[in-house]
């Protein structure tokens, strides 16, 4: 049975490899072969990649100073990093929280069995994550600092360690979120916090990561004594890579009674949290008066709801929400100091950076593109809104409205900091903010044409509308081809006539073409969704 269920287990983390889920259907042996191959390429070739070019640029600096312990400390805390962080989610959905937790616990199946099979599961995809940082580390070292037969036990008893260590942190972290999560009633705004948090934190440490290895090995001779001196635990871990068997042994048995302590606590805790289904509690009814909606305003706040409802909607869709405002204030803190350097760099064409900035400005507005999915996410329920005494034409203009809020106060605000540092007259600045105005709202009408132009209501997982589509791609790159070509027209010829006037046209035909999109959203725009 444990076979069974861990085969199960695997079969679900791997299932899109192996099963079209857009045509219900297996996916053929050439493309199950190609998306082995893609993940093999991902894996080995291009993380495995890095971690090598990163392991030969420390490795061979270390061993020469006799501190291959440090270069395994180093090599053994990403590896550790990279795998927690690449199986907690899957403890959290995979151990504690699946969605077939009844159904396996209904059966006479021992819960402990199914425990360990969903561990044995975390600790592969654990495992996977950290010796494609740590399997290269171990041949670079063998090869630059030569491999003995203690050296490749002990690397191999390292790996182990690693991979223990990582089961354990996700046990943990999973079990915090899992505790955490049952006690949340929304929990998508989490979910967007924990990913940007991690996205932001990637980028950080990947700017960083040249200045801090350069430093790292300059200074290299200094941080090992301080380790030494302060961090004994960690300095005997580093051992174990240079052949160290003690440090092996100390930190097996260190593993290994860790691990029966966190299966205990798992084996008291993990059927009340698997069959917990939520925060629950005792409402007391009370009275009270509803104010009546509008029909605009029940369908937009029924948009509002959906976004609001689904994380990967609003991270896919409605990033530039936060981009927007930030990039307003990073030019509030750093555009009187580089602006006028381009100014000056680009005298012969006159007020080319307030054109620049509002042609940024209107590429950021179209990397939102909620309303480009918005009528695909309707799917197989798309009858609800058909069949509201409303019409066709108010729910399309609330899917419009939904984007256009969403993405009009965070560039005007971006456009207003803009005019206030741009080097320009006061009628080129109030221009600016104009013209990025006017192009969010072409941008939603665009969108909005898009997706009712190409739905896709059979899907099975949201992520296809809202990622896959072509609308959204349409959108994306439609978007930013009018901000480029804007950017690009008045670099080349429009600055002979002027930013004013430039900028006048500018929103003269965007605002001609907003208009004529939203009289065909009106009218057979109107008549399509109606017969979709």
């Amino acid at each position: 049975m444990l076979k069974v269920l861990l085969k199960k287990q695997i079969a679900e983390v791997f299932r899109s490899y192996f099963y079209d889920a857009k045509k219900n259907r297996m996916r053929s042996k050439k493309a199950i072969a190609a998306w082995i191959i893609f993940f093999l390429v991902v894996m080995i070739g291009l993380l495995g990649g890095i971690f090598t070019g990163l392991s030969l640029s420390v490795c061979e600096t270390l061993a020469q100073l006799d501190m291959g312990w440090l270069y395994f400390l180093l090599m053994g805390g990403i590896a550790v990093m990279l795998g927690a962080f690449g199986s907690v989610f899957n403890t959290y959905s995979g151990l504690y929280l699946a969605k077939d937790n009844d159904l396996l616990l209904s059966l006479p199946i021992p819960v402990r069995t199914i425990m360990t099979a969903r561990l044995l599961n975390v600790w592969l995809m654990g495992s996977m994550y950290s010796a494609v940082v740590l399997v290269p580390a171990l041949a670079v070292y063998w090869v630059k600092a030569g491999a003995s037969v203690s050296r490749i036990i002990c690397g191999l008893l390292l790996l182990v360690i690693v991979t223990v260590i990582v089961l354990l942190l996700s046990c943990v972290l999973g079990w915090v979120v899992a505790k955490i999560s049952v006690r949340l009633k929304n929990r998508s705004f989490i979910t967007v916090f924990i990913s940007l948090f991690f996205v932001g934190a990637y980028y950080f440490f990947y700017f960083k990561a040249n200045g801090f290895i350069r430093e790292f090995l300059l200074n290299a001779v200094s941080y090992g004594e301080k380790i030494k001196g302060a961090a004994r635990g960690l300095y005997l871990f580093g051992r174990i890579g240079e052949g160290d068997g003690l440090a092996a042994g100390i930190f097996t048995a260190g593993a290994g009674i860790l691990f029966l302590l966190v299966w205990q606590v798992m084996s008291r805790t993990f059927l009340s949290i698997a069959a917990a289904g939520g925060k629950t509690g005792k409402t007391r009814y009370v009275e009270k008066q509803v104010r009546q909606k509008s029909v605009s305003g029940a369908l937009l706040a029924k948009e509002f709801a959906r976004f609001t409802s689904s994380a990967g909607y609003m991270l896919n869709c409605g990033l530039a929400i936060i981009l927007i405002p930030a990039s307003g204030v990073l030019l509030l803190v750093m555009g009187r100091e580089i602006l006028p350097v381009l100014t000056e760099v680009l005298s012969g064409r006159p007020d080319s950076v307030a054109v620049l900035l509002c042609a940024m400005l209107c590429l950021l507005a179209s990397m939102n593109d909620m309303a480009a999915p918005s009528v695909s996410l309707e799917g197989k329920s798309i009858w609800i809104p058909q069949s509201l005494p409303v019409t066709p034409k108010a729910v399309l203009r609330a899917k419009t409205a939904m984007h256009l809020i969403l993405t009009g106060i965070p560039v005007l605000f971006a456009a207003i900091c803009a005019a206030v540092v741009v080097p320009a007259s006061v009628p080129v600045r109030l221009l600016l903010c104009l013209t990025a105005l006017v192009y969010t709202a072409f941008s939603a009408l665009f969108n909005m044409v898009l997706g009712v132009r190409m739905p896709i209501l059979n899907w099975t997982n949201e992520t296809g509308p809202i990622k896959q589509s072509g609308a959204v791609v349409a959108a994306m790159f439609g978007g930013w081809g009018f901000g480029i070509v804007m950017g690009g027209l008045y670099m080349l010829i429009g600055y002979r006539i002027g930013a004013v006037v430039y900028l006048l046209l500018c929103i003269l035909l965007f605002g001609a073409a907003a208009l004529a999109m939203l009289h065909w959203l009106d009218t057979k725009g109107a008549e399509e969704f109606a017969a979709l």
